[in-house]
């Protein structure tokens, strides 16, 4: 029997509402959060989860 369990939010702790298998393996995944609203980019593999910082958007200037 494979072990499936929901992913909580990095952020919050909170479940999300994706769930994973023993098996599954995800990239660059943009994971939302109901709950806090926030989106973040994570990669999964084994179960375990990573989370990919991103460099904060630069402002233009002219």
């Amino acid at each position: 029997m494979e072990k499936i369990q929901w992913v909580n939010c990095p952020i919050c702790g909170n479940k999300t509402r994706d769930r994973i298998r023993e098996d599954t393996v995800l990239k660059n995944f943009p994971l939302f959060c109901p709950k806090c609203k926030q989106e973040t980019i994570i990669n999964i593999e084994q179960m375990n989860m990573t989370v990919i910082k991103e460099p904060a958007a630069q402002t233009q200037s002219r």
